[in-house]
């Protein structure tokens, strides 16, 4: 598995490079724009040839890029439906210009009126992103949500028609996130509870298109429906997310930490540490199921 975090790009998109490896992480994630505004980075040519650089030298082996929360794809003003395509689009050509293997983003909200009501949209704007998309860059990945006011992609199956609707195209996969997981009642701490979501994620998407994990623990109970990460083994799902990250099939994945860390300003080494014994703690779980059977 190769564990890493969410980081800051302050200062140049490239410095990103910097600041994992000061971490040691294998994976990173960043923003290539605000997260809370439409306006576009002016990423420079020398910052992006660096990042290039930068990450060639390091033992970073996935770099995705988060695109801005303010995306709805299902959104019934029109202004706000062009800006998220646009959006959406400039962050696959960041990521593309950078080498970046993935664009996790999330589809939205239906805002009440279902997710049929709003796959007219969803699919045809989905469609122009991937026709705007260089054939080599990189796969763009629908992130599961927690289910808060209609948000889309509370369960597999609903990933899965949005895929199944586009055509199953290539380079098209999913995000699975952990806080998310466990907020919209999915069972993520016990093994049998992990094998069911996967076998499904295996029989609706293919194993081969989940691309990414987001691993937060969450501040928030079972099935609450509410995002509110909190660190790696000090919330609601605590060290039972060792079994998540234990499981065999996941072990080649990225795995990014978007916790609040001791300070508040994102992961650290001490979160870092946490996550790797937790890891470890679920692989060996995993040996011991595996040997009984």
């Amino acid at each position: 598995m190769l564990l890493g975090a969410h980081v800051s790009s302050t200062g140049g998109i490239d410095t990103a490079v910097d600041r994992a490896e000061a971490l040691r992480l294998r994976s990173i994630q960043i923003f290539s724009q605000s997260t809370r505004m439409w306006r576009q980075t002016n990423h420079t040519p020398q910052a992006i040839a660096r990042f290039r650089e930068r990450r060639a030298e390091t033992s970073l082996g996935a770099v995705v890029i988060h695109a801005t929360y303010l995306i709805n794809l299902a959104a019934t003003d029109d202004a706000v439906y062009a800006k998220s395509l646009k959006a959406l689009s400039s962050t696959v050509g960041v990521g593309a210009a950078i080498g970046a293997d993935g664009v996790v983003f999330h589809v939205g909200s239906h805002l009440g009126r279902g997710l049929d009501a709003a796959m007219h949209q969803i699919v045809p704007g989905l469609q122009v992103v991937l026709g705007e998309r260089d054939p080599d860059g990189p796969w763009l990945l629908l992130e599961n949500s927690a289910g808060h006011q209609g948000t889309i992609g509370v369960t597999v199956e609903e990933l899965a028609l949005i895929i199944d609707e586009l055509g199953r195209p290539e380079q098209v996969g999913i995000c699975l996130d952990t806080c998310h997981l466990f907020a919209s009642g999915i069972d993520i701490t016990t093994p049998e509870g992990v094998e069911a979501l996967l076998d499904e994620v295996e029989s609706r998407i293919g194993l081969d298109r989940l691309r990414c994990l987001h691993v937060n623990d969450s501040k928030m109970t079972f099935g609450s429906n509410r995002d509110r990460h909190a660190n790696i083994g000090q919330g609601e799902i605590g060290k039972k997310l060792s079994v998540m990250l234990g499981h065999p099939k996941l072990q080649e994945l990225p795995a990014i930490a978007e916790t609040p860390g001791s300070d508040n300003r994102g992961p650290d080494k001490a979160e870092m540490a946490r996550f790797a014994r937790i890891h470890r703690a679920g692989v060996k779980q995993w040996q011991t199921v595996t040997s009984s059977r």
